[in-house]
């Protein structure tokens, strides 16, 4: 049975959660209600393929899809249960470090036990990642409206709607700079282990609902 963090943080009811209206996207990233991806989670594990195991890491983790195609084996600490990623990696040019969900490392084992080369997520030639349009691929195989950024909001929304960790540990665990560097490095320690309840509380919800049939305004016919 999996570890996860306790619905008992989440402010809402799930019984009720159909009934919030949630903005539908940001800026030009189309993205889901955080409401519809359990079953959207769902549908994708049922998909064959690295690029859907990518988009599946990339909504586990909250990470940039660029960050995921490109991660390697190296900053992955499998006991730690830690990916780190290099400065030179990120978008913001400081290093960011992601505490793995028990379903993130579920998949990593695997993607490992088939043969490990440098990356992750590796394309046709193993010696480079997939391409950056793998998990848009894979949305247009599903006719799916979205894109892979765009779960990065729906995961935004979530903690903003559905749980009571503090606004900085939200932005913290999607990368984005939250106040001044002093005030950054002094939290840096116990942030992480604060943002890895908030990513178990994802886990746990998206795997918690995942069954339910929800009627998709993203789906294509």
């Amino acid at each position: 049975m999996r570890e996860g963090e306790n619905p008992d943080h989440w402010k809402g009811n799930l019984d009720h959660l159909l009934a919030k209206p949630v903005k539908l996207a940001r800026g030009h990233h189309a993205a889901m209600p955080y409401v519809e991806v359990p079953a959207f989670l769902n549908r994708l594990r049922e998909q064959a393929g690295t690029g859907a195991r990518a988009l599946e890491i990339a909504i586990l983790t909250a990470c940039r899809s660029g960050e995921v195609l490109g991660a390697e084996w190296s900053e992955i600490d499998m006991d730690a249960r830690l990916w780190t990623i290099p400065a030179k990696r990120m978008k913001a040019g400081k290093q960011h470090v992601v505490p793995l969900t028990a379903p993130a490392v579920d998949i990593l084992s695997a993607l490992r036990g088939d043969g490990a080369g440098v990356f992750m997520f590796a394309g046709a030639k193993p010696e480079k990642p997939l391409s950056n349009m793998a998990m848009m691929m894979v949305l247009r195989r599903m006719k799916i409206d979205v894109t892979p950024h765009g779960f990065r909001s729906s995961f935004r929304d979530f903690a903003g709607n559905e749980t009571s960790f503090a606004r900085e540990i939200a932005e913290e665990a999607l990368a984005h700079a939250v106040g001044d560097a002093v005030e950054r490095a002094y939290r840096r320690g116990a942030a992480i282990e604060r943002r890895r309840k908030l990513m178990d509380a994802w886990a746990s919800y998206l795997d918690a609902r995942k069954g339910e049939k929800v009627v998709s305004i993203h789906s294509r016919a």
